[in-house]
């Protein structure tokens, strides 16, 4: 208890200040560990990785292998996210829908990226691979959450409601998304990552044209360590922009939902 009251009293402004540090300290070591081992082949320093990136930076294929996943990336997201909101509000109010998924979300959650990626390959184009891999990854995560919120949601309220006749969409907007914001931003942070993983596994796999995973395994064909760092420093970057606008969006509908 005293280690959560002490976490919870750090102000945001030394947050980001211990964050910075924590940043730096781990880019010290990367440099001091590109010296020790002394060959960029198996590991870079960060000014040789930041002089790739730069390259990269002034090359049309580049910002065309990051639209052409980050636009699928965003779209899988966006379905998945959609789906299991709907899925999940009503698998949380009628339990014979939620009875009936179940063993299709279990099983979408326990296998693995890789079976995923093969299995899916058989009967859809590399092209979209990624987009269909991430929706079967993040899906399940975010079906899970929301129907956690909405089993936790607060029996009196659900009581009231009855009493005062609250139903339909008055009972879902005041009663159920209150209740299911927090576990659902829950679900949010521990997806957005994955989602990004995931498709980069699929494309890395798939290798379709004009793709992040398609020059992440040419730099390793080639073994082009500088751009495989460069690359993946990259899709960190991009996932880091991901979920801050997605929280953004997040944050602007729940406090006009909470309204």
């Amino acid at each position: 208890m005293e280690v959560f009251l002490v976490k919870s009293c750090i102000s945001e402004k030394k947050r980001k200040i211990y964050l910075l540090s924590g940043i730096t300290f781990w880019i010290l070591f990367w440099w001091v560990m590109s010296i020790f081992v002394g060959e960029k082949l198996f590991l870079p320093s960060p000014f040789t990785v930041i002089k790739t990136m730069l390259f990269l930076l002034g090359e049309k294929e580049f910002w065309s292998d990051i639209s052409f996943s980050a636009v699928r990336v965003i779209i899988s997201y966006g379905l998945s996210f959609v789906l299991a909101l709907a899925f999940g509000v009503v698998g949380g109010c009628y339990e014979k829908v939620d009875i009936l998924l179940s063993p299709l979300v279990k099983a979408m959650r326990s296998i693995p990226v890789a079976s995923i990626v093969i299995l899916v390959l058989l009967w859809v184009k590399s092209r979209n691979l990624s987009l269909v891999v991430s929706f079967l990854v993040v899906f399940p995560l975010l079906y899970e959450s929301v129907l956690s919120g909405m089993r936790n949601t607060d029996s009196l309220l659900l009581e009231a409601a009855d009493n005062y006749g609250i139903k339909g969409y008055r009972r879902l907007r005041y009663i159920y998304l209150p209740s299911l914001f927090p576990y659902l931003e829950n679900g949010i942070k521990s997806s957005l990552g994955l989602c990004w993983k995931s498709a980069m596994a699929a494309e890395v796999i798939g290798l379709p044209s004009h793709s992040i995973g398609s020059r992440l395994y040419e730099a390793k064909v080639y073994l082009d360590t500088p751009s495989l760092f460069a690359w993946t420093v990259a899709i960190v970057l991009l996932a880091v922009v991901f979920e801050k606008l997605a929280f953004l969006l997040f944050s602007l509908v729940k406090k006009r939902v909470m309204k």
